[in-house]
C-alpha cells in the first residue's frame, strides 16, 4: 500500500486525464503536449471557461490540454470532407445511371417515392458510399487524427483519456456512429442533433461519434 497522504481537498483525482503529466524524461516529442504540436498548455485555470464550477470541486476540467476546436470550424471541415468524398463518388457513378434514381414519372405520389428511395441501384450506391465514408474517417483519424477538412482547418480527434491518436476501433467506432445514421436512416435530425450538441455540450463539446468513441476534437498549432 501506498504511503503517500491523500490529495487535499478541491485537487482533481488522479484518473482526471487532464491533470496528467508525463514523468519525467517520457515527455512526447511534439514539446509537451500529447494533444498536438506546440507549446506545453497553460497551467490549470481558476474557473470552468464554460461557465460552471468544473468536475472536480471547482478545478477547470479543460485544464491541460489545448483548446477545443470551435464549432463553426468543425461544421466546415466535415463540409470539405462531403465534398472531397461525394464529388468524385458522383462522377464515378454517373456511367452506371448516377446515385440518384430519377426514372420515376411525374405520376407517382409521395409514398412512391419514399418506397423508392432505396430501391434497385440507388441503395447500391448508398452502401458503396457509406463504406468509402466510413473507410475515409477511420483511416485518417487513425492515421493522426485529421481528416483533410481537419488539416486544412487545423485541429485533430484526440482520446479523450490521453489526448492520443485514436486506435483502430476508437476511429471505426466513430466513422461508424457518424456515417451510418446520417446516411441510411435520419440524416437531418442525426446532423442537427450533432451540430446542437457540438455548440452546447459541457465542458468537452462532445457531438454524438465523440461520445461514442471518447473522443475529443483540438485545435492545433
Amino acid at each position: 500500500m501506498s504511503n503517500e497522504p491523500p490529495p487535499p481537498p478541491g485537487q482533481p483525482p488522479e484518473d482526471d486525464p487532464f491533470s496528467k503529466r508525463p514523468p519525467h524524461g517520457s515527455e512526447p516529442p511534439s514539446g509537451g503536449s500529447p494533444y498536438g504540436s506546440g507549446p506545453p498548455p497553460p497551467p490549470p485555470h481558476d474557473r470552468d471557461p464554460f461557465g460552471g464550477s468544473g468536475q472536480y470541486g471547482g478545478t477547470d476540467p479543460l485544464a491541460g490540454m489545448p483548446p477545443l476546436a470551435e464549432p463553426g470550424k468543425r461544421i466546415l471541415a466535415r463540409l470539405i470532407d462531403l465534398l472531397i468524398i461525394s464529388i468524385p463518388l458522383y462522377l464515378i457513378s454517373l456511367p452506371f445511371g448516377g446515385a440518384v434514381d430519377v426514372t420515376s414519372d411525374g405520376d407517382d405520389d409521395f409514398g412512391d417515392a419514399i418506397g423508392n428511395t432505396y430501391s434497385g441501384h440507388q441503395l447500391l450506391w448508398s452502401l458503396i458510399g457509406l463504406v468509402v465514408y466510413v473507410a475515409y474517417d477511420t483511416y485518417l483519424t487513425h492515421k493522426d487524427g485529421r481528416t483533410l477538412g481537419k488539416r486544412l482547418l487545423k485541429m485533430r480527434v484526440a482520446m479523450l483519456n490521453d489526448g492520443s491518436v485514436p486506435d483502430t476501433g476508437s476511429a471505426l467506432m466513430r466513422a461508424v456512429v457518424l456515417w451510418v445514421p446520417a446516411l441510411l436512416c435520419c440524416p437531418c435530425l442525426w446532423w442537427l442533433i450533432n451540430i446542437v450538441l457540438m455548440f452546447t455540450d459541457k465542458p468537452y463539446r462532445q457531438a454524438l461519434q465523440d461520445k461514442a468513441s471518447k473522443t475529443v476534437v483540438v485545435a492545433i498549432q
